[in-house]
């Protein structure tokens, strides 16, 4: 899954969108842009949504969220479903993040950027288990 350009980030981000839209979502990609989300829609069941999408090299049970992109999805309108997808190399994970009342935030040494830079910093994280992913699909 090695993503080195922002354009292979897009590219999975696309694919990530027409996956769910074969699945009864109906989604948009909108990650070219500086929100903090990368596809707004429509969930099966018709309820409006928004995804931020991570794409990880490695595996780790727990699925890392950054906690100022977390709390600027929760502080959308309360009828929006936000939504965290992630995907590595076992499987695709969703996790609805209206569904989680309390979090545990963690500081962690990470890269300053995703792709631009190895400089690491201390950020501020929510780890999520994925078994409280809402939807699994696993790689086989």
């Amino acid at each position: 899954m090695q993503s080195n350009t922002i354009r292979d980030i897009h590219s999975l981000e696309k694919s990530a969108v027409s996956t769910l839209n074969t699945y009864g979502w109906n989604l948009q990609w909108t990650g070219e842009g500086m929100s903090h989300w990368d596809a707004k829609g429509y969930t099966p069941k018709g309820n409006k949504c928004i995804i931020e999408m991570k794409f990880r090299d490695s595996y780790y049970y727990s699925k890392m969220l950054e906690e100022y992109k977390y709390k600027a999805l929760m502080n959308l309108d309360t009828d929006i479903v936000k939504l965290y997808y992630v995907s590595d190399p076992k499987g695709s994970y969703i996790f609805h993040l209206n569904n989680f009342t309390k979090l545990n935030k963690k500081v962690i040494p990470c890269p300053k950027t995703t792709l631009w830079s190895d400089a690491k910093v201390k950020k501020y994280v929510y780890l999520l288990n994925e078994c409280d992913a809402s939807l699994i699909m696993r790689n086989n």
